[in-house]
Parts: C-alpha cells; structure tokens; sequence
C-alpha cells in the first residue's frame, strides 16, 4: 500500500507526502535548473513587465532594483529554504504538521491551497489571451474584474484542463515539461525585447539606455488604478514576489528532492532568465503598444505577444504559462492532500486544477498581479518563520522543536497566535498608510520569529515541559 488509500498499482505517482525522501528519487542540479528557469521564465511576466510601466517606473529603478531585488531572492533560497529541506526532506504541510499540530496545519493547508490555486488561476487567465488572438473573441482590459465572453469562459476552462493533467502526473513529470520548454522560451522573450526595441525606434546600443528613459521606462505617472512605483517597490517585488516559496517555506516542497542544499543556486536561473530578461522584455512590449496607440492600456499577454513574434509568440505565452502553472497547481494540491492523508494526491490534484480554472475566468486576478503576489506572500510568510526557527533555534532558546508531534497536541497556540498576530499587525500597518503592502513582508517575518520564540518559551514552561 501505497500512504494513500489505493493501492500502489493504482497511484500514478509517489510523492512521499508523509515521509523524507528517499536518497533513490533525490534529483540532479539539472533538474532544478530546468523547474526554475520555466516556472519563472511564464506567461505571468508578460502581465508583470507591463504593470511595471502602467505603475511609472524609470529605467534606472527597474533596472537597479531588479539586479540587487533578484539577488536577494536567490539567496533566501539557497540559506533559507534548501538547507532545511536537504535535511528534513519533507513537504512543508507535514513539516508544519509536526511543529504545530493536525487543526492548525489544517487551517494553514487550506489558505495555502487557495492562495496557490489562485496564483495558478492567473496563469490560466494569460494562457487564454493567446487563444483569445487565434478564436478573436472578447477579452478582459485593464480594470475587469468579471468574465466577459462566453469565448473567454471556453478557453481558460481548456487551459485550466491541460494544465491540471500535467500537474497531477507528479513533480517528476512537471521538471520533465520544463527542461524541455525553457530554453525556447528564454530565447523568445529575448525575441520579444529585441522586436519591440526596434519597433519603438532603439536600433542602436550607443543610444539604447537614453532613449529607453524617454521611450520606454519614463518614470512619469502611473496609469488610473496603479500604485506609483520606486526603486524600492521593484527590489521588494522582485525580492518577495516568491515570499511565500522562500522566506515562507513552500519550496521545501520542491527542494527536499535536491540531493545537495546548493542546489538551491539554480532558481537563478528564473530570478534572471524570467525575473530580469522576461520582464523587461514585457515591459518593451507594454512600451510599444502605448507608443503604437496611447488609448490602448489593456494589459493582455496573448496580443502582446503575437504583435511581437507571430504565432511563436503565442505559442510561448502557451508553454510558459504551462511550465508555472504546472508545479503551482502541484504545491496546490500537495496542501490540499495533506488536509486528508488517505486521500490520492493525484485526484486532489485534478480537483484542485479546476479550482484554478474557475478562478482563472475572473480577470481581475491577473490584472491586479502586482498586488496579489504581494497579499498572498504575506498571509503564508509567518509560517515560514515559524518552520525557520523551530528547525534551526528551538533547542538553543529552550523550547521543544516539533512541538505537537511530540505532545501529540492538535493546535500549537505559540504558532497559532504567531501567524494571526504577525497578520493583523501587518494590515494594520498597510491599513494605517504607514507602509505599503510591498514593504511589510520583510519586517513582518522577524516580528513572526519573534513572538514564535517567546509564545513557545512562555506556553512549554506553563506546562512543565
């Protein structure tokens, strides 16, 4: 028997949800070099790079921040996230399970399925603006928050459904996908700048970085509905975009398959391949679309593309999209079987790919990205914290490490109160206007480590332990 309830010979796939990997399925750097590159090299950038000029960024804070912003990303990877998986070599849902206890997991799992089916939905919503160019039906603008078409409806449903089969075939099967399609695409976003470069008039490298601050990255107003953006709103973006994979654990996940916790270098790869290359390269197409017509702001990845490249285009928005919704909706579905152990992770998953259909029909996701990745990094991060410092201090600062599986306790409340106070104390400081929701990640994850030392020290010596 497999840790599901059916039978091996039944299960497509083995994901060691409740146990440490064993050493016979721990991965190459190679592998994770191909996941990362087209996780992050997706469709989804070709929303980012132009909400990066809808938001009055200049060329100097795009490009300074992304550098330094990507950087620290990698590094929250490689001396945050892979040492711990490379020795505990467990999901983060049955990590979190040990620490703090079956309803409290519980309650996390759910909000981190959601918040990932979500993301995945996005991916969906970019994917159908490419069939939108080839089947001509009408499409979501900048400010659309509803489904519009029943074209619309058809191709995120047909999207979603690809998608989901592919996810639900094991992380194995989603490297495997990426490996194939990254380095294509990595070459037709380097296409889709260099087209839109010329087409906007920079034909020239003398000249290219004074004409991209008059042509392209103006640092002027943003457009009606978006926030204005600095330096420092792009190296916080870039930084913690992925804050709920890094500082708040999820690619535990993923790098408790690397055989070696350096390994963790290769999300380079996406950070400056998808992260860098990519999202420029959006924002060139943004940049031209405004200069063809200054009444176009519809931020649609599909027609961008394809004004750019033709059908390669398309087909790039396509497989990137592909290549991060993929092992999206596989963190999804790994959450959500962690809810209920005896069930097939590979039939949460199919569900858990039509959740992320459904979201994927409402635009308003997709069309206010920037703001989301940030809210659902910072609703995932305090348990990050929690998992950081169980696993590293919990000895040297008096407390038990892995809490409730120890007690058998169902409900840590150190890590309960841990992940709701550091919350509300982040929204009220966004709510306040003291600082942007871009800003409060940061702070907020050593408030989260903090209480956790001194809720564990305070609740284990009331009770005597």
């Amino acid at each position: 028997m497999t840790d599901q309830t059916l039978p091996a010979s039944r299960e497509p796939v083995n994901e060691y949800e409740r146990e440490p990997v064993p050493e016979r399925a721990w991965l190459g750097f190679r592998s994770f070099v191909g996941q990362y590159a087209g996780e992050h090299t997706a469709g989804t950038e070709l929303m980012i790079g132009p909400l990066f000029i809808a938001s009055g960024v200049s060329a100097i804070d795009i490009v300074a921040g992304l550098i330094v912003g990507n950087l620290l990303a990698v590094l929250s990877w490689v001396f945050l996230t892979a040492p711990i998986a490379t020795r505990a070599r467990l999901t983060l849902y049955y990590q979190l399970e040990k620490i703090c206890g079956r309803r409290l997991a519980t309650g996390y799992n759910l909000a981190n399925g959601v918040m990932f089916c979500f993301l995945a939905g996005a991916m969906v919503t970019v994917n159908a603006t490419a069939a939108g160019v080839w089947f001509d039906f009408r499409m979501p603008g900048l400010n659309d928050l509803y489904p519009n078409s029943v074209g619309w409806v058809l191709a995120v449903f047909v999207m979603g459904a690809l998608m989901t089969i592919v996810a639900a075939y094991g992380y194995n099967f989603v490297a495997r996908v990426a490996n194939i399609a990254a380095p294509w695409m990595v070459l037709v976003f380097i296409g889709y700048g260099i087209v839109g470069l010329r087409e906007i008039g920079i034909d020239s490298i003398d000249t290219m970085w004074t004409q991209a601050q008059t042509l392209i990255w103006k640092g002027g107003d943003p457009l009606p509905g978006q926030v204005k953006f600095t330096i420092w709103h792009v190296l916080f973006f870039a930084w913690f975009c992925n804050m709920a994979m890094h500082i708040g654990m999820a690619d535990l996940s993923v790098f408790r398959y690397a055989r070696k916790s350096w390994y963790a270098v290769a999300s380079a790869s996406g950070m400056y391949l998808g992260h860098f290359i990519a999202w420029l390269a959006a924002s060139i197409l943004y940049a031209l679309q405004l200069h063809r017509d200054p009444t176009n702001t519809s931020v649609l990845p599909g027609p961008l593309a394809y004004n750019a490249c033709g059908i390669a285009g398309l087909i790039c928005v396509i497989m990137a999209g592909w290549t991060t919704a993929n092992p999206t909706i596989y963190r999804a579905g790994l959450a959500f079987q962690a809810i209920v152990p005896s069930s097939s992770r590979y039939r949460v998953t199919l569900f858990t790919g039509a959740v992320a259909t459904l979201a994927g029909m409402f635009p308003a996701i997709a069309m206010k990205l920037l703001g989301f990745v940030a809210l659902y990094g910072l609703i995932l991060m305090p348990m990050g914290a929690v998992v950081f410092v169980d696993f590293w201090l919990s000895g040297k600062l008096g407390f038990r490490r892995n809490y409730a599986e120890a007690t058998g306790t169902r409900f840590n409340w150190a890590a309960g109160l841990t992940w709701g106070l550091t919350l509300a104390a982040c929204v009220a400081i966004v709510a306040m206007g003291r600082l942007q929701i871009y800003f409060v990640g940061l702070p907020g994850w050593f408030v989260a480590a903090t209480l956790y030392v001194v809720l564990s020290r305070l609740l284990q010596r009331k009770e005597g332990r």
